[in-house]
């Protein structure tokens, strides 16, 4: 059944026309009719008394009434991440694709459809909120944010809500010359993962668009449903719509340097939501906040804050600071102006709990170690891109080769080895070529001085011996030799097996395979006991 379903929205996106709320089938489409909420906010919005703020004037009054007010401005910033499939099933997302055809039933909110979670998000979460300076979370979760919109399918959004994964951090910012110069330091309160929605289609002559202009009818589009996000949340900090832009623009430039996303504003993986509220100068009790959406480039994130800022000081200035709602509203760049979207929520209307179907996200110190220098990182990624063992790559980088680089205070970009040949080291330690013991020798050569794991195998003879025959001489050869400690052995001080291993690897030069030995060993040590 849900394979039939699935079929039919990848043809057909969802429906949706201004009449009635009755959900129903016609030719095997699923469809919902309603009106829409924009039109009737759009409504109420023209219904109410209208402050209109020239663009010539705009700058004169914010000017006039500056000495008189303060503006105070937060950001919530989405990033789409740049991984190749959604964050919790399968599919790809793929910018411009036909509606519904990048869809399966998990991120179309069937029934019985279970989230898995892609753990590339995890990794990008934790290399902006490290590049943010923020604490991470070495335990954090995945909630679920209840709320009701027709591009959401499940009818909640996962998220993180009281244990985001990055916290506290802050983002350094010089301002162009032109706006007065200046260095700026913006907190960053915190940084979570979470899931996009789908994008509504509208239409008013049965051809849809991605534009909004009180539509007579809209489709829904759910390719863009489940894409992994993460939200940055700043503080209150900023003050000036050109202040803003330079935050957002700075987050652009961070998330393409580190690889998480292209910040593309115009293909909607760079988002900006702010909000802006205003007191008078030398209060310290926060004014109404009103937060604005639809911003889709910086001049407008500017243009946005700047015409907010009028307009609240206006109506405080005139007596009306009541008439300033918490609400959304919608930059109009035809217009200039923001206006009216939807009465905003509160955290009691999303009414969050955690996340049943997906399990805690636990952060160990080897990814916090491994992430905090992107050249360390880059050396992991190549050593792994040569085939290396993931988990053994990051012991040798984190123990061995980190204590070398810190005794001869290198980087590791001026050490001799290089990944493929940490790649090679590896392999002839699982391949059974040599042991261990003898890979730290070889590292620590290649550390110093350079060269190829096969070369220094070769040069110094330190192919490991792996026939039992041989092994079995030396073991006889080193218990004939110790037979006071054979007898102390016999006699219950089994913690003598030790010193012999260690006696028969001196005699192999520590060549000698080390689980061979210790079975060859043991099956000597107790033959006669």
């Amino acid at each position: 059944m849900a394979s039939t379903i699935f079929r039919n929205f990848q043809a057909h996106p969802f429906l949706l026309c201004p009449t009635t709320a009755l959900f129903g089938r016609r030719s095997r489409v699923l469809y919902c009719t309603m009106r829409n909420p924009e039109s009737q906010t759009a409504t109420r919005e023209k219904q109410q008394p209208q402050i209109k703020v020239s663009p010539h004037t705009q700058n004169n009054r914010l000017d006039k009434f500056s000495k008189d007010y303060d503006a105070v401005i937060g950001i919530e910033t989405h990033v789409q991440l740049s991984t190749l499939t959604k964050a919790f099933c399968s599919c790809p997302y793929d910018y411009g694709s036909p509606p519904n055809t990048n869809v399966c039933p998990i991120c179309m909110g069937l029934p019985g459809a279970l989230p898995v979670l892609n753990s590339k998000v995890i990794e990008f979460a934790v290399k902006l909120g490290l590049a943010l300076n923020c604490k991470l979370s070495l335990d954090s979760k995945f909630d679920r944010k209840q709320y009701f919109y027709p591009d959401l399918p499940k009818g909640y959004q996962i998220s993180q809500f009281d244990v985001p994964i990055a916290s506290g951090g802050y983002i350094d910012l010089d301002l162009p010359v032109e706006f007065g110069g200046g260095h700026r330091r913006f907190g960053i309160t915190r940084v979570h993962m979470e899931e996009d929605a789908g994008k509504l289609l509208h239409s008013e002559n049965g051809s849809y668009s991605q534009e909004i202009a009180l539509p007579l009818h809209f489709a829904v589009d759910l390719n863009r449903a489940g894409v992994p996000l993460l939200e940055i949340v700043s503080e209150p900090e900023m003050r000036t719509g050109i202040e803003a832009a330079e935050y957002a623009a700075e987050l652009q430039r961070l998330v393409r340097y580190l690889g998480v996303s292209n910040g593309n504003m115009q293909e909607g993986s760079l988002r900006c939501d702010v909000n802006v509220s205003v007191r008078p100068l030398g209060q310290l009790q926060f004014g109404t906040k009103v937060e604005i959406k639809n911003l889709n480039s910086f001049s407008s994130v500017s243009r946005a804050i700047d015409f907010e800022i009028s307009r609240q000081v206006q109506l405080l200035s005139q007596g009306q600071g009541d008439r300033i709602l918490q609400e959304t509203r919608q930059w109009e760049e035809g217009a200039q102006k923001t206006v009216t979207m939807r009465k905003k929520e509160g955290l009691a209307d999303y009414r969050y709990f955690p996340e049943p179907d997906l399990p805690a996200v636990s952060l160990r110190e080897d990814v916090l170690f491994l992430a905090n220098d992107i050249y360390v990182a880059n050396f992991f990624d190549a050593t792994i891109a040569k085939g290396a063992d993931v988990k053994l790559a990051t012991n040798w980088i984190m123990s061995d080769i980190a204590a070398f680089m810190k005794n001869e205070k290198l980087a590791i970009s001026e050490v001799k080895l290089t990944p493929q040949e940490l790649a090679e080291l590896i392999a002839c330690i699982k391949g059974g070529t040599i042991s261990g013991k003898i890979g730290k020798q070889i590292l620590f050569e290649l550390l110093a001085k350079g060269g190829t794991v096969k070369g220094l195998i070769k040069e110094k003879d330190l192919v490991q011996i792996v026939d039992p025959v041989e092994i079995e001489k030396m073991v006889d050869k080193v218990l004939a030799e110790n037979p006071k400690q054979l007898e102390q052995y016999r006699s219950g001080k089994t913690k003598l097996q030790g010193y012999f291993a260690g006696q028969i690897m001196k005699v192999s030069k520590g060549k000698a395979n080390p689980g061979l030995l210790n079975k060859i060993l043991l099956e000597k040590l107790n033959a006669n006991s």
